[in-house]
C-alpha cells in the first residue's frame, strides 16, 4: 500500500499559504462524533494533532472502521463532489486538534485562483484512490472475519 498523502504539503507553498488564509483552528474531544453518513458535507478538516476513524454503517448496530486518520490527514471529501453528503462517518479516537474550512470560501478560491483549484482537486483524488484501497481492504478483512466465523 502506497504512503497516504497529504493535503497541505502536497500544495505548493504559495498555493498552501493561499488556503491557509480560509483555515479556522478548531478541536474535537475524545469520542465526539465529527459527522455522520449522509449529513451535510459543507467544510473539511486538516488533522493537526490526535487521530479520528472513519467508519462505515454496515448494519443498523454495527459500524466498522475503515480507515484510521492523523496529523496531517484530510478528513472529509464530500464537500467537492455533489451531492455534498458525508459518505462515511467520522468519530474523534483521542483529543483532536484541527484546520477547519468551509466548502463555500474554498470552492470560490478555487474559481478565483484555477491553479489552486486544480492542485487541490488532484490532491483529493489522489487521497481518495488511496481511502477507496484501505477501505476495499478493511470491507475484504471483515468478509473473511465473518466467513471464519460462520463454519
Amino acid at each position: 500500500m502506497t504512503k497516504a498523502t497529504k493535503l497541505l504539503t502536497a500544495l505548493p507553498p504559495p498555493q498552501r499559504q493561499h488556503l491557509m488564509t480560509l483555515a479556522r483552528e478548531v478541536s474535537f474531544p475524545e469520542d465526539t462524533r465529527v459527522f455522520e453518513a449522509g449529513g451535510r458535507a459543507d467544510r473539511f478538516w486538516v488533522i493537526r494533532s490526535g487521530s479520528v476513524s472513519l467508519d462505515q454503517q454496515v448494519t443498523t448496530h454495527q459500524r466498522v472502521t475503515v480507515a484510521s486518520l492523523s496529523a496531517g490527514d484530510l478528513l472529509g471529501w464530500s464537500w467537492l463532489f455533489p451531492p455534498y453528503r458525508w459518505d462515511f462517518g467520522a468519530e474523534a479516537f483521542s483529543p483532536v486538534r484541527a484546520y477547519e474550512f468551509e466548502a463555500q470560501p474554498v470552492l470560490k478560491l478555487c474559481e478565483e485562483d484555477p491553479a489552486l483549484g486544480l492542485s487541490l482537486v488532484r490532491i483529493v483524488a489522489e487521497i481518495l484512490a488511496h481511502r477507496l484501497e484501505m477501505t476495499r481492504g478493511k470491507l475484504m478483512e471483515q468478509y473473511a472475519i465473518k466467513r471464519r466465523g460462520a463454519f
